[in-house]
């Protein structure tokens, strides 16, 4: 499976991008998943349901399935956190895995800047970081540029950096 991230500040219209760019992709005929990077303390699961006092009764894994979809809420409790590695080796295999956040993990990436946040861009410390997607041209920045609402822009350079 090819690999390429979206990274940003909050509030800098990473999900968004990917919103757009997962049909857009899927149109060119590749199979796509995601990764989406949470908050530590996230929960898709509700206090009071069956399966969130499965998890608090200690069950490592919970798979809660209907006729139209499944999932599973893995709890690391005495584990390290998964790698990259081993997160990835429990989708299903596609072409593409869109990564949301995980900046620590080794794949390329696009940086979604927009100039309202304020924040500073993480590509100058950030050697994999390939190109930035923003509202405004960045200043100072010798990566590749892409109008962030130039969906065609955006999914090429992710075509050419996977290789399609």
């Amino acid at each position: 499976m090819k690999v390429f991230g979206v990274a940003g500040r909050s509030g800098s219209g990473k999900t968004t991008l990917l919103t757009r760019l997962i049909p857009w992709l899927k149109a060119r005929g590749l199979t796509i998943s995601t990764v989406k990077q949470a908050q530590e303390a996230f929960d898709v699961d509700k206090p009071g349901k069956d399966s969130y006092m499965h998890r608090e009764a200690g069950a490592r894994e919970v798979m809660i399935a209907s006729a139209r979809r499944w999932a599973v809420m893995h709890e690391y409790r005495e584990q390290a956190e998964f790698s990259m590695d081993e997160l990835l080796a429990r989708l299903t295999p596609v072409d593409l895995v869109l990564v949301e956040g995980f900046r620590r993990w080794p794949h390329e990436r696009l940086e979604v800047i927009r100039a309202a946040t304020g924040k500073p861009p993480f590509f100058p410390e950030d050697p994999l970081v390939v190109a930035v997607a923003s509202d405004a041209p960045v200043s100072g920045c010798a990566l590749p540029w892409l109008d962030l609402s130039d969906i065609d822009a955006i999914g090429a350079l992710i075509l050419g950096r996977i290789g399609r």
